[in-house]
């Protein structure tokens, strides 16, 4: 199947470290893209992330770096520099990197530099606060931008410390704009015959995941609020718990709103003046959910999922990942798999091509593990 798949044909070279940047490598190379990365003589940062370990390597690193050629090159080693410089010129279709700005143009790696002699390269820069203003050079990491955008302000208990997000939502979205636009500027080649510079940050991404607070600061000057598991602009939508363990239960509208008082036995709720519409729940939020929460209290988390889910009403329970990976659900739809049986599942392209998932990619290497392929 990877032949027939969109990116087949083109070759990408990954001069990426840590997540945000390995994350795009990943994503092209699922869509059928050859990447090849390159390594620092010590290695990718995430090999030595722990605490779970696979092969001598991090399991992050095997999450966002299967499927890649690696190869080893010292950028501030003149002839390896000169290695990598002739491995871009010759094969590559994208140079993607996350160096620090001033290092890509300090070793010819900018795209002003490479775009002379090849103007047809796309040349993608992933930065930490943007390729522009004061604060450009400065490193960045996931956490930093969390809480620099806003995200941290409005993450966590009203009556608690602000949290980050338990997974890595601004490394991994920076590179999937970092592969949307390099995907964008791949099809505007076909008919301009000319490749571009892309630049996508971990700041303007988390910016972007602002974007409803950001319109609603703009409309009201309300900074926003830490809600929990809940929203500030719809109610109910957040964690309850039943007699066992927590559900979500969302009602993004009036009329699941009336579905779930059906459910609760108490269809009253949908027309009482205090409830009845999303903007009165908004204003009786605490008295609201106070009330949904004494009834889901009173059984179990399987009999409710069974009583909303003949009502129709959304909801979702609280897992942990183990509880995720077993789930049929997850098991249908086949996007944790492995290569071989002597490898880890790890999580595939969350999309599908005429009803086909691309395949799991390969192992990841080790460090310079097809350096023997630079001389071809």
């Amino acid at each position: 199947m990877q032949n027939e798949l969109p990116l087949a044909g083109i070759v990408v070279v990954e001069l990426g470290d840590s997540a945000s940047a390995p994350f795009a490598g990943k994503i092209l190379a699922e869509l059928g893209a050859e990447v090849w990365k390159v390594e620092r003589p010590t290695g990718d940062s995430a090999r030595g992330w722990g605490p779970s370990m696979w092969k001598g390597s991090g399991a992050a690193f095997h999450a966002l770096n299967r499927g890649k050629r690696c190869v080893s090159i010292d950028i501030k080693d003149r002839d390896q520099l000169a290695e990598l410089h002739r491995l871009i010129a010759e094969r590559a279709d994208v140079f993607l990197h996350n160096l620090r700005p001033g290092s890509a143009a300090k070793y010819g790696l900018d795209a002003e530099s490479l775009r002379v002699t090849k103007p047809e390269l796309v040349h993608c820069a992933v930065g930490a606060f943007g390729h522009t203003g004061p604060m450009n050079a400065l490193p960045g990491y996931d956490p930093l931008m969390q809480a620099f955008s806003g995200i941290m302000s409005i993450t966590g208990e009203p009556d608690r410390p602000p949290v980050r997000a338990g997974v890595s939502i601004i490394d991994f979205g920076t590179g999937m704009w970092a592969a949307i636009g390099i995907l964008a500027a791949l099809y505007r080649r076909q008919s301009k015959l000319d490749g571009a510079a892309v630049d996508a940050s971990l700041l303007e991404t988390a910016i972007a995941w602002m974007s409803i607070g950001v319109a609603g600061y703009n409309t009201d000057g309300a900074p926003g609020e830490r809600r929990g598991s809940g929203v500030a602009f719809i109610v109910p939508h957040r964690a309850f718990s039943a007699a066992d363990d927590d559900l979500i239960v969302s009602c993004g509208n009036d009329g699941l709103f009336a579905r779930l008082s059906a459910a609760l036995d108490r269809p009253e709720w949908a027309t009482d003046e205090r409830f009845a519409t999303n903007q009165a729940r908004l204003v009786n939020r605490a008295e609201i959910d106070r009330l949904i929460g004494e009834r889901l209290a009173g059984d179990t988390r399987e009999f409710w999922q069974n009583r909303l889910r003949d009502f129709g009403v959304p909801f979702a329970p609280v897992q942990t990942t183990a509880e995720m990976i077993a789930h049929e659900q997850t098991s249908a739809l086949g996007i944790i798999g492995a290569p071989s049986a002597d490898e880890i599942g790890v999580v595939g392209l969350p999309l599908s091509f005429d009803g086909k998932r691309p395949p799991p990619l390969a192992a990841a290497e080790d460090i310079g593990a097809s350096n023997g392929l630079l001389a071809r």
